[in-house]
């Protein structure tokens, strides 16, 4: 079954759930649907179409600011799927300051890296070779990276998540 986005009452992504889940808050009334899947969920006198998009009937006030966890699928996503040195497809991660030279394992510090660029690179800097990044990583931010992370994306959600090429990177193949 699929998954469905939540949106708060003011249309601000909140949470990803399974589609059960958001048939019962739209049963419930606590929810409306804003879009649908092509699936139905059948009840022994009727059958309910189960939606890919949910917004809330209330305001939830959301207390904290949630970090975006690194994995290695998030910062594919970030940096496009593609090398940030050569710009080919991308097939490790390399540490911008190598972990021996006492480089972090952090967002502003990890990258996505061909394996021809990471093996030439090893444990050099990256201006002991010479080289530049196409682009300067930095942790993801906004509330569609803290709800999606790096699942992938339902394209009926990217009207409420906004625009950037992580999204075209998680996007489900149509």
């Amino acid at each position: 079954m699929a998954e469905a986005l939540v949106l708060n009452a003011s249309y601000e992504p909140l949470c990803v759930v399974p589609g059960r889940r958001a048939v019962v808050l739209v049963l419930l009334g606590k929810a409306v649907p804003v879009a649908e899947t092509d699936e139905v969920l059948h009840a022994a006198r009727q059958g309910v179409p189960v939606p890919s998009v949910v917004r809330l009937t209330r305001f939830v006030r959301v207390p904290y600011k949630a970090t975006v966890p690194l994995t290695r699928k998030a910062v594919f996503a970030r940096d496009g799927g593609r090398c940030v040195y050569c710009g080919a497809p991308a097939t490790s991660l390399d540490h911008v300051v190598p972990k021996s030279r006492g480089g972090a394992h952090s967002w502003d510090n990890v990258v996505s890296a061909c394996g021809r660029c990471n093996h030439v690179k090893a444990d050099r800097a990256v201006a002991d070779l010479g080289w530049r990044m196409r682009r300067q990583p930095v942790a993801p931010s906004g509330a569609a990276w803290r709800v999606v992370g790096a699942r992938r994306v339902d394209p009926r959600w990217r009207p409420f998540l906004g625009d950037g090429p992580w999204l075209d990177a998680l996007e489900e193949p149509a």
